[in-house]
């Protein structure tokens, strides 16, 4: 799982109990997860299809880090699915996993779902060519 990016908890939000509103860290999730997908299959004619298991572990205080890591679980014809683990940058305490996220390419203008031709190993060899190019140790 790659841990690619950050968000800051500001006091906008916060729940009632002042840690970080459920429904926002979904949003986030669905955010990052929809920018991932997009990202391995190069398209951005992308649906979130299914958010599949939900499992809130910890509290994120205002001013935490949390950062949000990413891995492809499986690919379909049309559809991709991935996982999103949240945590702590700082204790890496996990905050909240999405196991089961789905995205469905979509043609424009009809909505209707169309291959994206990619496969799992396909999408293995762009990732590692991809950090190939950072020059940074993984």
């Amino acid at each position: 799982m790659r841990f690619l990016t950050r968000r800051l908890v500001m006091p906008n939000d916060l729940n009632y109990a002042f840690s970080l509103f459920g429904g926002r860290l979904l949003q986030w999730i669905d955010e990052e997860a929809a920018i991932y997908a997009i990202c391995q299959l190069e398209t951005n004619c992308l649906v979130t299809k299914h958010i599949g298991e939900i499992s809130f572990e910890s509290p994120a205080l205002q001013g935490d880090i949390v950062e949000f890591g990413l891995a492809t679980k499986a690919v379909g014809r049309t559809s991709i699915s991935v996982s999103c683990l949240v945590r702590n940058k700082a204790t890496k305490k996990t905050i909240c996993l999405a196991d089961d996220i789905v995205f469905v390419k979509v043609d424009p203008e009809t909505r209707l779902p169309v291959p994206h031709g990619k496969t799992m190993e396909v999408l293995e060899q762009q990732t590692a060519e991809e950090i190939g190019k950072l020059n940074i140790d993984v």
